[in-house]
Order: C-alpha cells, then sequence, then structure tokens
C-alpha cells in the first residue's frame, strides 16, 4: 500500500467522492484519501476528465504558471502574481483583495469589485 506523501502515517485509501471546484462548478471524482490526515489526491485520469468538462463549459481558463515562491517583506509574506495571470485578469495593482484559508494548504485569493 502507498502511504500518504503529506502526513507519511497512513495509507492511501480508494475513493469515489472527492468534490472539486472549478469556478462555482462542482466536480465528484475519483482518487485517494489518507486515513489519518485526510487529504486527497485526484486521479489523473479523473483531473483530465474534469478539465476537459470545464473547458467544454469555458470555465478553464489559459494555462497559467503556478509555480511561485513566497518572499519576505517587512509587513510580512509576499507573492507575486506573474504577467500572464496580470495580463489575463486585466490587474492594475491597486486592487483591494480579500484572502481566505480555504484548506490545511489552501488560500483563495478574490479580486473585490
Amino acid at each position: 500500500m502507498v502511504k500518504c506523501p503529506i502526513c507519511e502515517k497512513d495509507k492511501l485509501i480508494e475513493v469515489n467522492d472527492i468534490v472539486s471546484e472549478i469556478e462555482g462548478h462542482f466536480f465528484v471524482v475519483n482518487g485517494k484519501r489518507c486515513q489519518s490526515c485526510g487529504e486527497e489526491f485526484v486521479a489523473e485520469k479523473e483531473g483530465q476528465k474534469m478539465v476537459e468538462i470545464a473547458r467544454n463549459l469555458g470555465i478553464w481558463g489559459e494555462p497559467l504558471k503556478l509555480h511561485r515562491k513566497l518572499s519576505q517583506s517587512a509587513r510580512g509574506t509576499v507573492i507575486r502574481i506573474p504577467t500572464d495571470i496580470e495580463k489575463n485578469m486585466k490587474l492594475k495593482g491597486n486592487e483591494e483583495v480579500l484572502i481566505s484559508k480555504i484548506g490545511k494548504n489552501k488560500l483563495l485569493i478574490e479580486i473585490v469589485s
């Protein structure tokens, strides 16, 4: 059995009830879940199906550069928004944002209109 790569405590079990959300649309897909920490891993085939459906619905954006590093400033931790995202979203750099913690290792950043 494969151990969880996050907590390394327990094995991953097959599940068919992982809920993923893209732009307000919810998908229930197959994958694996850690019995200890609850971390979920969507199967590659399922992820590809979900992306294809999202593309057909017109809710899957252009490919984005996803890997970024955090840096420190005098007033806290900083994350740089890549140019491709900035251009795609027509950001000017003076927008107000809301930041929410939505999981153990996930943040949601929303532009305030």
